[in-house]
């Protein structure tokens, strides 16, 4: 079908013209048929004439004529859609209209005009219909003409602002909503004018003449006109207010941006300076938010330290600042002092929040929000929030709008509630961690060693880098543990997990390890005993769950599966003896800067069972280092057993450094990430060796009369050390310790004297029966030897060797009557 052809279908079903006329008497019976109804419905005028409409309608339609013809009666006429039936049965859809024919004197008549419906799109609408419905929608509408002037708009459109409608007529948009971006609007019809698409769903954001003072939202569609010829002759345009669903999109996205944005660390102060950011300038041209001191400490506020007066004045630390036009972001914190009977006090007793459309500017108790405004202004709007956390009140936050004309309005108070609620946690969060953190940090202080001992026999320095650093604690460890001999063990170890419950273990083995150490055994008598002690926490730990419901451990703290490497240095002769429990060996780093791997027997970790520990035994040159360190140092998120990690080692290692702790410092640096997969330990150790004229000792015949010889030997080499001081009492040590072997052992006797920090007294025999210290009664003719000894000297003890056993004594050079 061409184009004239669709033009005078569409006006076809509009023209009079094409109507089928007929006239009703007041009965509803036709007493006049025309030709046009005889082609519409197959009815002669002989057979239509005095029948009554309904038996020309179809069955459903039928019932309703006589509500049709009341209708007419009461209103003066009635339109509306029937179904008719044809003369051969079939029906048809028409669109009837009925109106008074009455003749002056005459009876009642009806004219009936009846349009065929099949291929008609809608109802036929009179221009007063079309005008009763557009005019009355609740929507605002309008149309322009091409030059974009209002040539028609429906009284909804006047809720928006711009007067009535005839008041519009001829003027641009600009003219009636001077508020509003009229260009963008102008912009898109000039778009629907050319292009003759619509534009749907089109979002302007802006102040509107009826509601000056505050930010509305409204979409707007717009559709061409064109003329019977096709060419565009204006554009008609609606108009929604969407205001609210704009503000709950506003709020929405606001709680979006303070959930990704609040609480990003555990930091007290940058956590309520977020809450700041977020609001401002969204939601408020100023906000503060103070908090009570404890708060900052870890502490959690009674509910006294904030005043349980209202009256009294209450001392905060502003933790957060923020207003509209800030150049940055504020940081640090002051304190203020809110004055007693203040909005500010009042919510921070109370617990609940204070809103005030407009600040009164003669009020002495809100005078510092008032206080730099430009003379004439307009006060500003004020909300403020307490800062409360699990029943807890922290602080206050307070909200101001200074520069926006629309005060804060009851949705406003619910959203900054919603805001500060969701801050206050992180605060807590955050208060919570300070407070663990803290208790953290004193635990790690008294499980990590502080200061390394002083002690001749190595140099060190150690790094220590946890995996958790929320609390800067781990499982790993290292130590440094003076022996007897002027000897030293060097330990690193470490115990599944991470944060404070592996610390926790970490400190428990630790412990074992030192208490073990005292016993003086080999490095792998030391790990077979800690191997059972391991077993038998473990197995502790595992009945006490049993009988005492416990919270699961954080970071899978435990004790099996522990590792270890042990090495004793003896710096008289540079032997190092060491062993292994599921640990990497230690690397060592030459006095010529290479870098070598001690061949180390792998045990298995404490705790889990296995073979039996096996110690290695190397003798270092003096200016040797050695490097012990956790697996941590060469995780990558694998084991640290690959050969391509010891050379990363290796490398590390090859760095020269002007001081050991730079040297310790550059070997973390170069292998460590900033957040490492596992804690790492390492502990670099420089050795040194005694001078040769700092150790004498002597070959000492098992015969009596040897100990005055011993006595005597030892008391002139204290002379040449000038330590004459201690002849004595070492004489009284050599003595006894010397006569003991001789009476009770077997086997050669050897003493030795060590100067280094303590001078250390050594008798050697080949017995193996460890001495006991006894307290004689008065009437006993011996057994006071070891007593006298332990008297008299700083410490002493034994230890046991393949051949024999060593008992040796300590006495202090610092203190001599220690």
């Amino acid at each position: 079908m061409g184009t004239h052809d669709e033009d005078d279908v569409a006006r076809r079903w509009f023209d009079v013209a094409d109507t089928a006329p007929l006239l009703l008497d007041a009965r509803g019976v036709v007493t006049s048929w025309t030709r046009e109804a005889e082609r519409l419905l197959g009815y002669p005028a002989a057979e239509a004439v005095g029948e009554d409409l309904a038996g020309l309608l179809a069955t459903g339609d039928a019932e309703r004529l006589p509500y049709v013809m009341d209708r007419c009666r009461r209103d003066g006429g009635w339109a509306g859609l029937l179904s008719a039936r044809r003369r051969d049965g079939r029906p048809v859809s028409v669109m009837a209209r009925i109106t008074s024919a009455d003749e002056p004197g005459g009876g009642a008549r009806w004219l009936v005009l009846v349009n065929e419906m099949a291929d008609a799109p809608g109802w036929d609408m009179s221009r007063a219909v079309l005008e009763q419905m557009i005019g009355g929608s609740p929507i605002g509408i309008a149309m322009v003409d091409a030059d974009l002037r209002f040539v028609w708009s429906n009284a909804a459109l006047t809720q928006f602002g711009g007067g009535p409608p005839e008041s519009r007529l001829g003027l641009r948009l600009a003219e009636v909503q001077p508020g509003l971006n009229s260009e963008a609007i102008e912009t898109q019809m000039r778009r629907v004018l050319a292009t003759g698409e619509p534009v749907l769903g089109y979002e302007l954001v802006g102040r509107v003449r009826a509601a000056p003072h505050r930010e509305t939202a409204h979409m707007l569609s717009f559709t061409r006109l064109d003329d019977e010829h096709g060419a565009p002759m204006g554009v008609y345009y609606t108009v929604v207010d969407m205001t609210e669903r704009h503000r709950a999109r506003q709020r929405l996205a606001l709680l979006d941006r303070a959930g990704r944005r609040i609480g990003r660390s555990l930091d007290i102060a940058r956590t309520a300076q977020e809450l700041a950011d977020v609001a401002v300038p969204g939601f408020a041209d100023l906000v503060t938010v103070d908090l009570l001191e404890p708060v900052f400490r870890g502490a959690e506020p009674s509910p006294g330290q904030a005043s349980d007066d209202a009256d009294d004045s209450v001392t905060l630390r502003r933790a957060g600042r923020r207003a509209t036009g800030d150049p940055g972001v504020a940081t640090g914190s002051r304190e203020v002092v809110h004055r007693g009977g203040s909005p500010a006090v009042r919510a921070l007793v109370g617990g609940r929040p204070w809103r005030v459309e407009r600040l009164d500017p003669l009020d002495p108790l809100t005078e510092e929000w008032v206080a730099d405004l430009p003379a004439g202004s307009e006060p500003p709007s004020a909300l403020i929030v307490p800062v409360r956390a699990r029943g807890v009140t922290l602080g206050v936050t307070t909200f101001l709008r200074r520069h926006r004309h629309e005060p804060f309005g009851e949705d406003d108070l619910a959203l900054a509630e919603d805001l500060v609620s969701r801050a206050a946690v992180c605060v807590d969060n955050a208060r919570r961690y300070t407070r663990e953190r803290d208790a953290a940090l004193v635990l790690q202080r008294n499980l990590l060693p502080r200061r390394l001992p002083e002690q001749d026999a190595v140099e060190v320095a150690a790094c220590y880098r946890p995996a958790d650093e929320l609390t800067g604690l781990g499982g790993d460890w290292y130590d440094l543990i003076p022996l007897s001999g002027a000897r030293v063990a060097l330990v690193v170890g470490e115990v599944p997990g991470h944060g404070i419950d592996a610390a926790a273990a970490m400190g428990r083995v630790r412990t074992a390890v030192r208490t073990l150490a005292a016993l003086d055994l080999p490095p792998a008598e030391i790990l077979a005993h800690l191997d059972d002690l391991v077993a038998r926490m473990d197995d502790e730990e595992g009945v006490a769950a049993e009988t005492e419901p416990r919270e699961p451990r954080s970071g899978g703290a435990q004790t099996v599966g522990a590792a270890c490497v042990y090495v004793v240095y003896d710096p008289v002769d540079g032997r190092c003896v060491m062993a292994a429990a599921g640990h990497p060996a230690p690397a060592v780093v030459l006095p010529d800067g290479s870098v070598t791997f001690i061949e180390l027997p792998q045990g298995p970790p404490l705790g889990a069972g296995g073979p039996p520990f096996e110690s290695a035994e190397v003798t270092l040159p003096e200016g040797s280092t050695l490097a012990l360190h956790t697996d941590g140092l060469l995780a990558r998120g694998e084991r640290w057993a690959l050969d391509s990690d010891r050379e990363r080692l290796r490398q590390a290692l090859e760095q020269s450094a002007d001081t050991l702790e730079l040297r310790c410092g550059t070997v973390i640096d170069a292998l460590v990430p900033a957040r490492p997969y596992d804690d790492v330990a390492l502990l670099m150790a420089r050795t040194r060796r005694l001078p040769a004229e700092r150790v004498a000792d002597w070959e000492l015949p098992a015969d009596p009369a040897a100990v005055a010889e011993a006595r005597k030997t030892a008391s002139r080499r204290l002379a040449e050390w000038g330590l004459a001081e201690l002849s004595f009492t070492t004489e009284l040590v050599v003595s006894e310790l010397v006569t003991n072997a001789i009476r009770y052992a077997t086997g050669p006797i050897r003493l030795r004297l060590i100067r280094e920090r303590t001078l250390v007294c050594e008798v050697f025999d080949g017995g193996t029966t460890a001495p006991h210290l006894r307290h004689p009664r008065a009437t006993d003719e011996g057994g006071r030897g070891l007593l006298l000894v332990s008297q008299v000297t700083q410490r002493w003890g034994t230890r046991f060797l393949p051949e024999g056993k060593i008992i040796w004594a300590e006495q202090s050079l610092t203190d001599p009557d220690a």
